[in-house]
């Protein structure tokens, strides 16, 4: 895989991420307690033996950068690297990017100096395990110019997904963007045998949803990119427009895959971690996932109950405390008679002193994270939040949107998230 060069987009601004989007990138969304999203494709990169890695932002990308910078150092005889590109104002564009093949276009330069002869292209914020290496002998055994990594998936999902048909050869016969009406879905609808003539159970799933991964020989890319007029994402115009003249070719995946670019799929995915068999599981000996080395002592539990959850470093949970389908995050402090239930908890940055928890108690300020006798339901709580004693945050109302007085918290879909840094005074009801 020498001759590949990887690309990783950021994404936009992560709107139906708010607020885990508020002060970082998606890509720097924390995930399972303590990696972050990011590490996800480059984790998959490595274990491919893929060493040439652009991650590709333009918001709020300091904290990724940091990030990336502290975890992934190869030695000097590897020449690899991973690098931030974040968006700048260059002699060719003073603008933002408007897509993804937008991005990659404004990256034009740092390709032709890499000099691959592939460039394969990762959405940043997904959750799967894949090698790499069998997506690159699709490529090269089709003798493919471009070729899309595809999921059998159900109806009921295709309204969120570009779909694809594709022949006996695996080229690609046909593509359309997120349809809405069964009369768009209806060319593309797959036969159970078809599927399962390529060793895949259907399970009831007919359609081959495009899953942002994309291989392209570098000529064809910057040719595609530099085609008038110029496209500004693949899914809705380079391909569309050239499926037909070029030999573009589908490798089909049948693994554990999740886009988490929302707060409902975030939430739902986070949970699966924490139960008795996830389905996307961190201990696999196969496809490590890689992530910054913090040097965090054990959690302390002084008699909590804990059923089907997560507990990541450096966390103290008090006594009689229940923590029930839920996920624990780095350095987080839990204080004694909690209910936490279907709740991912990102933790802290640092951990409070005894002198400074002394002065929040003098400014009535509640401490890092969660205070004595809190009950919690359904929510995401960001980094350094602070929850103090007796609040109860459950959505009695059942309000699927809502936002509290000065952003203390925001309901999406109706999940409670705190914000980094948000203050729930003592004895607050959400």
């Amino acid at each position: 895989m020498r001759s590949v060069l990887a690309l990783i987009l950021g994404g936009g601004r992560g709107t139906r991420l708010f607020p885990l989007t508020k002060a970082r990138s998606k890509p720097a969304v924390p995930v399972a307690g303590k990696y972050r999203l990011i590490d996800i494709p480059i984790s998959n990169c490595i274990n491919s033996e893929l060493h040439s890695i652009y991650v590709l932002t333009q918001f709020l990308s300091v904290s990724l950068h940091r990030h990336i910078a502290n975890t992934y150092k190869f030695d000097m005889f590897s020449k690899g690297f991973v690098e931030v590109l974040a968006a700048q104002q260059t002699n060719e564009s003073a603008d933002w990017y408007q897509g993804t093949a937008d991005a990659v276009r404004q990256n034009i330069s740092y390709i032709e100096r890499e000099d691959p002869d592939e460039v394969l292209i990762l959405s940043g914020d997904q959750l799967y395990r894949m090698d790499f290496r069998h997506l690159f002998e699709t490529h090269r055994s089709t003798r493919a110019d471009i070729t899309i990594a595809a999921i059998p998936v159900p109806e009921k999902d295709t309204a969120g997904f570009g779909l694809l048909s594709m022949d006996a050869q695996s080229r690609v016969t046909g593509f359309v963007e997120k349809p809405k009406t069964p009369e768009e879905r209806q060319p593309y609808y797959t036969s159970a045998d078809w599927i399962e003539r390529r060793g895949i159970e259907c399970r009831g799933r007919h359609y081959l949803a495009n899953m942002g991964i994309y291989m392209f020989k570098t000529s064809v890319l910057l040719e595609l990119l530099t085609a008038k007029p110029l496209a500004t994402d693949f899914g809705k115009e380079v391909f569309p427009r050239n499926y037909k003249t070029k030999n573009i070719s589908a490798h089909l995946f049948d693994g554990y895959w999740e886009d988490l670019g929302t707060i409902k799929s975030y939430h739902e995915a986070s949970l699966a971690l924490a139960s008795s068999t996830p389905p996307f599981d961190f201990f696999s000996a196969d496809g490590v996932i890689y992530t910054r080395m913090r040097n965090l002592p054990a959690s302390r539990i002084n008699g909590a109950t804990l059923e089907q959850s997560v507990v990541a470093d450096g966390c103290v949970i008090g006594a009689d405390t229940r923590i029930e389908r839920s996920l624990i995050g780095v350095r987080s402090r839990i204080g004694t008679g909690c209910t936490i239930r279907d709740t991912i908890i990102i933790g802290s940055d640092k951990f409070e002193t005894d002198a400074q928890r002394a002065a929040n108690r003098k400014v009535g300020r509640p401490d890092l994270n969660i205070g004595d006798n809190v009950v919690i339901e359904s929510a995401i709580l960001d980094k350094d939040c602070r929850i103090g004693r007796g609040a109860r945050l459950c959505n009695r109302d059942n309000k699927l949107e809502a936002d509290g007085p000065n952003g203390s918290y925001h309901i999406r879909d109706g999940i409670i998230c705190v914000p980094r840094g948000a203050v729930i005074p003592e004895g607050a009801v959400v």
